[in-house]
């Protein structure tokens, strides 16, 4: 089965159709698929749900989709650092649904495993258990939290090799690999693509199975908060 394509154009022909649900991969500015978000801006595919623990800044990543207005309604964890996303929903023009983030990586996880629904505690009393079923278990509440089952999910791996085998580097490996297990389609951006056969069966991070569609590019390699100080005097 061929897997590698030539560019995110290649890559997301076939898949896209308005109305869809979008499991993105990243944490910050960290590991965003931003070859294949630039595809999907390209392609003008709109009416877009999208599942992402945040939703890039004004000018990167995901922001490059509310910009243009292709993305309806966020699954997200943390909103700041997108002056765009803030304007867009307090105005009333983007839906939000919010989750805690490990509830949000849990629900992609969830998804990825075939697993429908699953309870925690996570939430209780908050504005996050409106409308959720609750059950007690040993005395204790729990709110019940559906698996997410995307049409397609983006991500970015550091390595993979022409099956999929793939390898994420530090921070990127947070939502990632989740991301990628909940798409019924999974296409994956890498810095770089090597033998089959060359990695260590125990430094993978995500099998190949679970990846049906991958491409190589160069990618920007941002800062999201720079700090600094005064270098000291000898």
């Amino acid at each position: 089965m061929k897997k590698i394509y030539g560019s995110a154009k290649e890559a997301l022909d076939g898949v896209l159709f308005d109305g869809m649900l979008i499991a993105a991969g990243g944490f910050g500015l960290c590991g965003i698929p931003e070859l294949l978000i630039d595809g999907i801006v390209a392609a003008g595919t709109k009416d877009l749900t999208v599942a992402s623990n945040n939703a890039g800044v004004d000018d990167f990543g995901l922001g490059k989709l509310l910009a243009t207005r292709q993305i309806k309604k966020m699954l997200s964890s943390y909103v700041g650092e997108n002056a765009e996303f803030m304007r867009q929903y307090l105005s009333g023009e983007l839906e939000l649904e919010f989750n805690p983030q490990g509830t949000l990586a849990e629900r992609m996880r969830a998804g990825g495993a075939g697993i429908p629904g699953f309870y925690t505690k996570t939430g209780v009393g908050t504005v996050i258990a409106e409308g959720k079923e609750v059950k007690t278990f040993d005395g204790q509440d729990y709110i019940l939290e559906r698996g997410i089952f995307a049409d397609i999910s983006i991500v970015k791996a550091w390595k993979a090799d022409a099956t999929g085998n793939a390898v994420f580097r530090k921070t990127a490996r947070n939502f990632n690999p989740p991301a990628a297990m909940c798409g019924r389609i999974c296409i994956m951006e890498v810095e770089e693509i090597v033998p089959t056969g060359s990695l260590d069966p125990d430094t993978i991070h995500l099998p190949g199975i679970y990846v049906h569609r991958l491409i190589q590019g160069q990618h920007e390699k941002r800062i999201e908060q720079r700090t600094v100080r005064q270098r000291e005097t000898a």
